[in-house]
């Protein structure tokens, strides 16, 4: 190993011909990507005339990911982070492809990849391919726990998981779609035993009726955002309980039509009603001549029941 190193490093020194080309490339954990390294004019080549290296920098120092060295049958390894899942191709080597086969992608694949490609001492392909690993974080979850008409504050926990890289966190209001100030929030963010993101957000938030938040994952290098959002209606200034949805209900939502609900009469005041409206009947009766009598003249007054009392 020793000797290898200062084998690349001669030739580093005296191959100074390829110009470095950067790349940038993503992909998801879990799946397999091929970082391409490819000659671009000359399509045959003898592998005993070529040494390949493929390897990262670790704390400034460049580690070998997989090699190939003139003479060899086979593609080496010093890393045993990529011994089973970096691989190249020795007939696609003779044909100018140099790509590396990168499997089962972790987050801790995302580095800068050299390719180094030498032929008699002479460095003829140099190619740095940035890797950017990414995972989509779970659908969030907005949590309430129960409150009492006492409490002076709501609280809402969001959580999401399993997902790469960091998040941005942002709490909504859903009335308008304005962001609500940061300070209302405490965001923590850890990583789990999969090396992948777990993300925790507790908002803090001054009590009023029909509270209507939402809580947004954003995953800046997936373009992605994940909201869903959180209703408290307080009728007669109680918690009617939480409401957690991606979208709002039709009919349900904030801005839609208000529907008055009929509340019930007490049985009491009905009999009330009922009585003072016989008495006014016997009385109307009792004043209208009973020779000219041709039916109701004096009208039964209307009990009508409206949404409010």
């Amino acid at each position: 190993m020793a000797l290898r190193r200062a084998v690349l490093s001669l030739m580093l020194l005296s191959g100074l011909r390829a110009d470095t080309e950067e790349k940038e490339v993503q992909a998801m954990v879990g799946s397999n990507i091929k970082l391409r390294c490819i000659h671009p004019k000359e399509k045959s080549f003898d592998l005993n005339e070529l040494h390949v290296y493929w390897q990262i920098s670790v704390t400034g120092t460049p580690e070998s990911v997989t090699y190939y060295l003139s003479g060899n049958s086979s593609v080496g390894h010093d890393n045993n982070q990529y011994k089973d899942r970096a691989k190249m191709s020795l007939d696609r080597m003779k044909q100018g492809d140099f790509s590396l086969s990168l499997y089962n992608i972790t987050p801790q694949d995302e580095q800068k990849f050299n390719c180094l490609v030498f032929r008699n001492l002479d460095k003829i392909l140099d190619i740095v391919v940035t890797l950017h690993v990414a995972a989509n974080y779970s659908m969030p979850v907005v949590i309430t726990p129960a409150s009492t008409a006492q409490d002076e504050e709501l609280t809402f926990t969001c959580m999401s998981t399993d997902g790469y890289p960091k998040p941005n966190v942002y709490w909504i209001n859903k009335t308008d779609n304005s962001l609500l100030d940061e300070a209302l929030q405490n965001s923590t963010v850890s990583l789990n035993a999969r090396g992948l993101y777990d993300v925790v957000s507790v908002l803090k938030i001054r009590r009023i009726p029909n509270v209507n938040v939402g809580c947004c994952i954003e995953n800046v290098l997936l373009h992605q955002n994940l909201t869903v959002s959180s209703q408290t209606a307080e009728p007669n200034g109680t918690n009617a309980g939480i409401m957690g949805n991606r979208d709002s209900t039709p009919g349900e939502g904030p801005g839609s039509p208000h529907v008055e609900k009929t509340v019930a009469l007490p049985a009491v005041l009905i009999v009330m009603l009922v009585a003072v409206a016989l008495v006014v009947a016997w009385k109307c009766r009792s004043r209208c001549p009973r020779w000219n009598y041709a039916g109701a003249q004096c009208s039964r007054p209307e009990l009508e029941l409206t949404d409010h009392v």
